[in-house]
Formats: C-alpha cells, structure tokens, sequence
C-alpha cells in the first residue's frame, strides 16, 4: 500500500503520455482501445480549435492538414506551464519562438502579431489622462502601457491577403498595437525609427522628447537637426492620440 501512490503516478503519466502522442508512445496496458481513441480526440480537438480560434491566420497561411500536423507536434512535445486557456495562446507563441524549424518562416512572427490583439484585450491597464495643452519636448514622457511598438522581419499585417510576399523585404515592418479608450484594439504601420522611439520612451520613461530625439538620432547615426522637425511632428501625433503622455507619477 505504500506504493500506491507512485503506482498511481506512474500509471497517470504513462496514460498522459499516450494521450499525447499515440504513434509514439504505447498505450498502457489493460486500458480499452475504443476508450483511449475517445480520450484522444476529445484532447487533441480542443486543443486544435482552441488554437486555431486564437490563430485564424496562422491556420489560412499553412493549411488545415499543417496547421494539424504542427498543433499535434507541439501538443506531444510541450508540457504547458499554466492550466488556464486564456494564457495557453501566449505560451505556443513562446514554443513557435523556439522551434528551430517551422512549416513557415513567417510563422512565428504572425503568431505573435495575432496574439497582441488578445493579450491587449485582457491588459489590466487604463488608457492615459488627457495631456492637455503640453510641449512632449519640454517635459518627462511615458508611453501607455495599453500601445505597443513592434518591429517584424516579415509584414505580418499582409500575410493573410492575396498579395502577401513570399520572402521578408529588405526594412522591417514596424506597427503600433493599441488599444483604444472604446476597447477596441487597432493597428497602424509606423517605421522602424518611429518604433525605436516608443520603445525607449517605454523602457526608460521620465526624459524629455527632446532627450529622446537626442538618444534616437545617436543611436543610427543622424543629426538631431534633421530629426527636429519629423520627431516633433511624431511626438505631438502620438501625444495626441494617447499613446504617449506626460510622467506625472512613477509608471
């Protein structure tokens, strides 16, 4: 009786095991067949329309028999980390991200770009207060939390329409995902500089716009002179819009 429970153990993990990936792994013994084909399917359907609910345009990219192939990869290979659905998406983003090879050079980036719509829809963060009348040169700035900078090798925003490239252009594509004060969560291309700025201003807030014109310009080798007028145009824009405001407290 002392061993009851590692038995127990023993025989649940070898039960899981099958279930995951049935070609590989053999069934335990004295179980039914019918039964352990019910077991499954019910799994690995979930499973698979959970994921392709979440990644519709992964799923038109690759094929439904790819896309099938590949969820059935990660379901007997990766061991989820969290029991709840609702983060189950970020961690196959995570597992797409370290797959040496994919069915789809892009795919791991479209993923991601996918994921950042639910991921804003379920942030805990309110959008910023109105800035008022401000000069973004003259004060301390912070980014919202609720607008992301992105930067993909592939454009990502493309890739499920007819015209989609089938190699990644020579510049990154840069967008803006936020999500604005009526829930909704929207997108905008911006370029790669516009992204570097949000970027610091989200990593580091609390300098002036005119200090993040500084650091952008020396960081890719450009004069702060040509940079004044564009980078004063792009802070105003995104002041705003509520991307970016003044640090009135500690973010």
């Amino acid at each position: 009786m002392a061993d009851a429970p590692a038995a127990l153990r023993a025989q649940q993990h070898a039960f899981t095991a099958h279930l995951r990936d049935p070609q590989a792994v053999p069934a335990p013994a004295g179980l039914e067949p019918r039964r352990l084909a019910v077991y499954q399917r019910l799994l690995f359907n979930n499973l698979l329309g959970l994921l392709g609910n979440g990644f519709p345009v992964c799923v038109r990219l690759l094929g439904e028999p790819a896309w099938s192939a590949l969820v059935r990869r990660y379901f007997a290979t990766h061991h989820c980390q969290t029991p709840l659905f609702t983060e189950l998406a970020a961690e196959f983003v995570q597992w797409l991200q370290a797959q040496p090879q994919l069915p789809h050079p892009a795919l791991a980036e479209l993923a991601h770009y996918e994921w950042v719509e639910t991921a804003l829809y379920q942030l805990p963060a309110e959008p910023l207060p109105a800035a008022g009348d401000i000069d973004p040169l003259q004060v301390p700035l912070q980014r919202s939390a609720l607008a992301w900078p992105l930067l993909y090798q592939w454009p990502v925003h493309r890739l499920g329409a007819e015209d989609a490239p089938a190699q990644p252009p020579a510049e990154p594509t840069g967008l803006l995902v936020r999500r604005e004060p009526d829930g909704e969560v929207r997108f905008a291309t911006l370029s790669p500089l516009a992204v570097y700025l949000l970027a610091r201003i989200g990593e580091h807030p609390g300098l002036t716009g005119h200090q993040y014109l500084q650091q952008l310009a020396g960081a890719h080798g450009l004069e702060l002179d040509a940079l004044a007028d564009p980078g004063t145009a792009l802070l105003q824009q995104f002041l705003q819009a509520g991307v970016i405001g003044p640090l009135t407290a500690p973010p």
